[in-house]
């Protein structure tokens, strides 16, 4: 049985995620999971979803929309653009598909249109960006922005961490719901750690990658993890998302 491996935020890092991925040595048998947001950031945006689309011809991958993949999303097949994308590296991402001449390209827009809100696997363990505040779980959210945009899941989640027994009745039901969580969206740098972290139930696999930490990957079963060099040691001269 293959593992399960979860990878975090890679924001255009293409060098990153090349560098982990032959850390990681993904298997045949293994199943890869991608937490969203692909672009935004360093300057080979259009490169990761080349690089991405060609992986999942040769593994068994999942990939998650996060909220720059969205806005991305958007701007390719409608021509849409905002100025809160633009100045979240937004800038960067237009500059590498046109670079690249892949702006037309057919299946970079059908990449961004399968992309999967979220993904449950048989074991009731849940993946998504970044959260959901339904009680009763990611099928019943009313907003589905929240799937893409919602902090408040692993803020509570880091929140409640040692102050709460889970048999208390103060303890939020909507970790109760599933056996594990996933997420990305929100970096682990902004709580000074460059590694995975853990609230309660919940992953955080975000480990900073757009910004001045680096591309993390974790075995789900054995919470073994690798990661890249910080990726602005792979773009020396580039700034990211900073």
């Amino acid at each position: 049985m293959g593992r399960t491996l979860v990878f975090g935020d890679i924001h255009g890092g293409l060098r990153a995620l090349e560098q982990l991925l032959e850390r990681v040595n993904p298997q045949p048998e293994d199943t890869l999971i991608f937490l969203g947001d692909y672009v935004d950031g360093w300057s080979e945006s259009a490169q990761v979803i080349a690089f991405l689309i060609d992986l999942y011809e040769k593994h068994n991958c999942i990939f998650i929309k996060g909220n720059h993949d969205l806005w991305c999303g958007r701007w390719l097949s409608l021509g849409a653009t905002n100025p809160v994308w633009e100045e979240n590296g937004g800038r960067a991402t237009i500059k590498s598909y046109i670079g690249t001449g892949l702006l037309s390209s057919q299946a970079h827009k059908s990449f961004f249109e399968n992309l999967k809100d979220y993904h449950l696997d048989d074991q009731n363990r849940l993946f998504i960006h970044a959260g959901y505040t339904s009680i009763h779980g990611v099928a019943k959210e009313v907003y589905e922005s929240n799937y893409y945009f919602d902090r408040t899941l692993w803020e509570m989640a880091i929140t409640t961490d040692k102050m709460i027994a889970k048999d208390s009745k103060l303890f939020p039901k909507r970790l109760l719901l599933y056996k594990e969580i996933y997420v990305g969206h929100t970096p682990t740098t902004n709580y000074d750690s460059d590694k995975p972290m853990q609230g309660c139930n919940v992953w955080n696999i975000d480990t900073g990658a757009g910004f001045s930490g680096k591309l993390s990957c974790i075995d789900i079963d054995t919470k073994e993890f690798w990661q890249s060099d910080t990726v602005q040691s792979l773009y020396p001269d580039e700034r990211g998302r900073n």
